[in-house]
């Protein structure tokens, strides 16, 4: 590891140089993703109170980059959906406070998570890059052979019988943990003005794609397998679920949402295909707000089309009649040793999408007639969102085991809802601070002036954790 300055353990505001991917004059204010607009706050308590969120929300990130050993003697511990939210995390972070620690952080996780996940690990005869380049081209393709889970268990051998339970624990690669680093690597190529972490999420997704679809013998696509083998050899679990196909539809158009032509069309043509149609339903919090991450995303896209809406629409009809059963299961009024944080996290992070994506909605007629009413019935629950934050906020109740065994993604996924990062970094790489009038410096085909708006609180098919 290198020898920088620990991560802060509080939201300062240095303007410390950042020594990796750093190109000259990037220290400097005339850098535009520098000119961060901050919306005044109606009263002192809300700015004390976001202050107050900034740095729980940073003290969470330092402590996982130590134990994790991105920081500090730790043995190094990835693991790919919880990096993904750490990466959104710091970027949120660096542009909330300037201080060059959290950009440090953003690039060296992305560096570290392709060195550890893109290669085989330690206690496998195989060694070396996943798709089998060598040291070289590895080193120029990291995610072209995919990324490990980075699961505490080697994978199974392919005679080795089927056990659902071990199974959890066994390495092997994830499609919906695969779309989530993409996401993350796409929000990183423009908040850090790194075009090779567009190129990096795009080889993932065309190395992968292929592999994890199952077709029939007639050669109809029918889905994407849950679980490769570390390879992408064989499946681990075959079946089948559409959010798989919905997460890769959204993250394949969200990737080229900065103008640049997208080498994804036939992948995301595809993908469209599997995910039209369906029943969006899900009684699975974590479920949940990942439907409401794909709305958001979808309502969010500069070139957004009548499939899209059709899809919000279907989605946020699943999550209205999904959300309601969910609170009535009385999950929320049980003791912390009896809740997971992260799938309800999840939930109250989808629940912060609510807001940018009631404001996309009122740009089309259609949307805003159709999706109204279900728009209308999620915002009366923004409380549940708040409620849920408030809860595992509560140091008390992070004593939990149920918090402490799940610790590292418990703790992101905490800081990130805390910061609002997942919607925040969205608006802010899709050029949505422009069409709230805020100053902006470049036009829209360079890096997007950032902004923070008045932050709102607002297995399943996941089987994360």
């Amino acid at each position: 590891m290198t020898s920088r300055a620990p991560y802060p353990t509080r939201a300062s505001n240095s303007h410390e140089t950042a020594g990796c991917w750093m190109r000259s004059g990037r220290g400097s204010a005339a850098y535009p993703l520098i000119l961060h607009v901050q919306q005044r706050r109606e009263s002192a308590g809300e700015e004390a109170a976001m202050q107050r969120e900034t740095s729980q929300a940073a003290e969470l990130m330092s402590g996982f980059a130590e134990r994790t050993g991105l920081r500090g003697g730790a043995e190094t511990r990835r693991y790919l959906w919880t990096d993904a939210f750490a990466v959104i995390n710091a970027l949120d972070l660096w542009l909330t406070t300037r201080d060059e620690r959290w950009r440090d952080m953003a690039t060296d996780l992305v560096a570290e998570v392709h060195g550890v996940l893109g290669r085989h690990r330690s206690d496998d005869s195989r060694q070396g890059w996943l798709g089998g380049l060598d040291e070289q081209e590895g080193a120029r393709h990291p995610t072209s052979g995919g990324l490990r889970i980075g699961k505490p268990l080697p994978e199974r051998e392919p005679d080795a019988p089927y056990d659902a339970r071990l199974e959890w624990d066994r390495d092997g690669q994830y499609w919906h943990y695969l779309t989530k680093w993409m996401d993350a690597l796409s929000r990183a190529a423009r908040v850090l003005d790194e075009p090779e972490c567009l190129r990096y999420a795009e080889e993932l997704a065309e190395g992968t794609f292929p592999r994890f679809l199952q077709t029939s013998p007639m050669g109809a696509p029918m889905g994407l397998a849950w679980k490769m083998s570390v390879d992408l050899s064989r499946p681990q679990v075959a079946a089948t679920s559409p959010h798989d196909a919905l997460d890769g539809y959204v993250t394949t158009r969200w990737l080229g949402r900065t103008g640049a032509a997208t080498r994804l069309a036939g992948e995301a043509n595809i993908l469209r295909q599997l995910a039209e149609g369906r029943a969006w339903g899900t009684a699975d919090p974590l479920g949940l707000g990942g439907l409401l991450m794909d709305a958001m995303r979808l309502a969010l896209l500069p070139d957004r089309t009548e499939v899209a809406e059709r899809l919000i629409l279907d989605i946020l009809a699943g999550v209205d009649a999904g959300l309601d059963h969910f609170l009535r299961s009385g999950t929320l009024e049980a003791v912390p040793s009896r809740r997971l944080g992260f799938r309800e996290i999840g939930l109250a992070i989808g629940l912060q999408a609510l807001r940018p994506l009631s404001q996309a909605a009122e740009t089309s007629r259609h949307l805003r007639r159709a999706a109204g009413p279900h728009l209308d019935a999620l915002r009366k629950n923004a409380g549940v969102g708040r409620g849920i934050v408030a809860f595992w906020s509560e140091p008390e109740n992070r004593r939990a085991a149920t918090w402490t065994e799940h610790r590292d993604i418990n703790d992101v996924m905490l800081a990130t809802v805390l910061l609002d990062a997942y919607a925040d970094t969205a608006r802010a790489t899709s050029g949505e601070g422009h069409r709230r009038g805020l100053s902006c410096p470049g036009a829209a085909h360079e890096s997007p002036a950032v902004h923070r708006e008045t932050r709102q609180a607002g297995p399943c098919h996941r089987g994360c954790g």
